[in-house]
């Protein structure tokens, strides 16, 4: 789509310094911009790309002086913030990119089902019985949604997402491709003969609003009750959640994290990757774990911890700095235990 200097303006609360009816269909950074692209200056250290750039428009701070002639062809608009302003356009883009609605064709949508407005359905997806799918939602193609299933409005699930039956997804919710969501816990118990029996998982998985799964991300479900992930929690690509944990508010999860059953995670949390953390614990508020450490306990709300086993970052690094000594540190001791040798041999304490 395109879109005029004047119209955006009008959307970033902005004023036209150049000719308001140029037209841009792209975004571009500063220094590789083209004609018909947009790009926006909030660095001080870019400013010379400004004078150079091929852009048609750049947004600008809104008492920015140039020192030189701009290019004739550019088209600033003068805005209170930079950054944010393109960060709206960034985002609007966003959502036109993912304007889409009906059902596409071919698709399975079982009767049962309920689809509100705007909703949209990729080819090649199954909506199974007595789902929902609120006002706005976008199932991309190659979706699997099971039977009860209820995801709220304006939430979009990217193509190839799995979706097990009775999960609840709330409203804004973003599932990238590959993520599954309520595939059966790990969940064995050994009989007399030391054989593993399945424990059939009869839970759920309960997504709040605002929470965003990476890729090939999965969340099991309960084996009774609720897997849960709270309000605006955002999982990187690659994470487990194990049944019945429940993981707070606004926490951020990367890569390669695992959380075993049953812990409870807390709200404001910063969960480095390739973490593992242990079931039937509980992580606090405010915490802080750094990348591959191994948490085998309970934390403290606020707390900052590394290693495996964790325990505080501070005794961690002063740790770290002597376990990086012990190679000189035993080549010390094994010079000493020579010399002290020595020392018995000429007094004639030997063996």
């Amino acid at each position: 789509m395109q879109f005029t200097a004047a119209q955006i303006a009008e959307l970033l609360h902005g004023e036209v310094d150049g000719d308001p009816q140029v037209m841009v269909n792209d975004l571009a950074k500063i220094e590789e911009a083209r004609s018909g692209t947009l790009t926006f200056l909030a660095n001080p250290k870019y400013t010379e790309f400004l004078y150079t750039t091929g852009a048609s428009i750049a947004i600008v701070e809104r008492g920015f002086k140039a020192t030189r002639e701009l290019p004739k062809r550019l088209t600033l608009i003068r805005v209170a913030d930079p950054r944010m302003a393109f960060t709206q356009l960034l985002e609007r883009n966003d959502q036109l990119r993912y304007e889409k609605k009906g059902v596409e064709q071919p698709s399975f949508v079982s009767p049962s089902a309920k689809l509100g407005k705007n909703v949209y359905v990729g080819a090649f997806s199954y909506i199974g019985d007595d789902v929902v799918l609120e006002d706005g939602v976008k199932v991309f193609p190659s979706c699997f949604i099971g039977d009860g299933t209820r995801i709220g409005p304006d939430t979009r699930i990217h193509a190839g997402v799995r979706i097990y039956h009775q999960s609840r997804i709330g409203a804004r919710c973003v599932v990238h491709s590959g993520a599954v969501i309520g595939a059966d816990g790990f969940g064995f118990v050994p009989n007399a003969e030391g054989v593993y029996e399945k424990m059939p998982q009869v839970g759920n998985v309960i997504l709040e609003d605002g929470v965003e799964i990476g890729a090939n991300t999965t969340v099991d479900r309960a084996t009774i009750g609720h897997t849960i992930i709270r309000q605006g929690t955002k999982l990187d690509n690659l994470v487990q959640i194990g049944h019945n944990a429940e993981i707070g508010k606004h926490n951020v999860i990367v890569a390669q994290a695992g959380i075993a059953g049953s812990t409870v995670v807390g709200d404001h949390n910063q969960i480095g990757g390739q973490v593992g953390i242990a079931g039937h614990l509980v992580v606090g508020h405010g915490v802080r774990i750094a990348a591959q450490s191994g948490i085998g306990s309970d934390i403290a709300d606020g707390a900052t911890v590394q290693g495996s086993p964790a325990f505080d970052i501070g005794p961690y690094k002063r740790s770290y700095v002597g376990f990086r000594k012990l190679p000189d540190l035993l080549r010390r001791v094994d010079q000493l235990e020579k010399e002290l040798a020595a020392l018995r041999k000429g007094r004639g304490e030997g063996a």
